[in-house]
């Protein structure tokens, strides 16, 4: 489906039916279609032909859906969608009460639990949001269960000189109060370089619900990582060090997009959190998705994972030679301790634009021998 009066909506649903079947989730088609289709809002009907009308953050041509597949040790993939709604006249505000349109839909339908979202609404949502974006989904699909809904929320969103206040404020309603100590001890040690980007929260029941928070990490070399990988238990240093070292090609300083910390908090955390993951930007420091992928299978196979699921999904999703653009396979993230250690891969729509490839190897200040 690539008919310029083709909707954004219905690419993406169409992406998704794909990828589901490559995957072996052609049974959560359905659900899923019509999940992402109520998910990116009515604006969303605008036709491919067109320029974005807003430039959402959650993918490089502006494309307001991003998906991935997550990876682990005897389990079948999972299929996710991070989805930004639009309004039909998108700004950030109008954006916001589209998805909040949306959640109610959705809360309905779905038996979504609420509570700790109202906790924080007032410090996450407010009337004036600002920064580059205020309410993300995550949508979840894997076999034999219902989706799981995730929330997105933006630490910036009253100012930057406000995240770390609110990521305070918002674990301590949420009885995570001295977590907070933790995560900024070891993963806010520079001053300037090392920000609260993402604050997220699981919409089920207490019982399996997450909350999750993300730190960018501006320029970092790996040391800088592999301390911030220390706030949880079961972090493995060498295979964090190896992992970067394979997607990047070098040790750093990463210069280009920042890595990316999360702390997940499970039920019956307090001070720490139960797992870590690892986000790396890999179409920055690759000359081309083909790059990209061989980076990723190196990763897979230090991780012991099988290829398979990942070659299928790529497979399904790429719609020209990998050497031919940069930004299909955009990020990549090692998963460690609970609930489920393992890699996820992200893969770019491309609904609007493909970048061009680099016509000379990123570098680094400190490469690999």
């Amino acid at each position: 489906m690539s008919a310029p009066d083709v909707s954004i909506r219905d690419f993406a649903v169409e992406q998704l039916q794909i990828l589901l079947r490559a995957v072996g989730l052609a049974e959560s088609a359905e659900r899923g279609k019509a999940l992402l289709a109520e998910a990116l809002g009515p604006g969303s009907r605008q036709p491919l032909s067109a320029a974005p009308r807003w430039p959402s953050f959650v993918a490089d041509d502006h494309t307001p859906v991003e998906f991935s597949v997550a990876l682990a040790h005897r389990e079948p993939p999972a299929v996710r969608m991070i989805v930004e709604p639009l309004a039909e006249q998108p700004g950030l505000q109008a954006n916001l009460g589209a998805a909040l349109d949306v959640l109610d839909g959705l809360a309905r339908r779905h038996r979504l639990d609420l509570s700790r979202l109202d906790l924080v609404r007032d410090l996450f949502l407010p009337e004036e949001p600002q920064g580059a974006f205020a309410f993300w989904y995550s949508l979840i699909l894997q076999a034999g269960t219902a989706p799981d809904i995730k929330v997105y929320l933006n630490p910036e969103v009253q100012g930057p000189e406000s995240a770390t206040t609110l990521v305070r404020e918002g674990l301590g309603r949420l009885g995570l109060g001295a977590a907070c100590s933790t995560v900024t001890s070891h993963a806010l040690r520079r001053d300037g370089l090392d920000r609260f980007s993402f604050f997220a929260l699981d919409l089920m029941d207490e019982h399996r619900a997450r909350v999750k928070t993300y730190v960018a990490h501006e320029a970092a070399e790996v040391p800088d990582v592999i301390a911030a990988a220390a706030a949880a238990p079961d972090t493995d240093p060498e295979l964090v060090s190896d992992v970067i070292a394979l997607a990047c090609g070098g040790t750093g300083p990463f210069a280009l997009r920042p890595l990316m910390s999360s702390y997940t908090f499970m039920s019956g955390d307090t001070d720490r959190p139960s797992g870590y993951s690892l986000y790396i930007p890999v179409r920055d420091y690759v000359q081309d998705d083909l790059e990209a992928c061989e980076r990723v299978l190196a990763i897979m196979a230090r991780c012991g994972l099988d290829t398979a699921p990942f070659v299928m999904a790529l497979a399904s999703m790429v719609r020209r030679p990998l050497a031919e653009g940069v930004g299909l396979i955009a990020h990549v993230s090692l998963r460690l301790g609970r609930p489920r250690p393992g890699v996820t891969v992200y893969l770019s729509s491309e609904a609007y634009d493909v970048r061009p490839p680099r016509t000379e190897a990123p570098r680094t200040e400190a490469l690999s021998h």
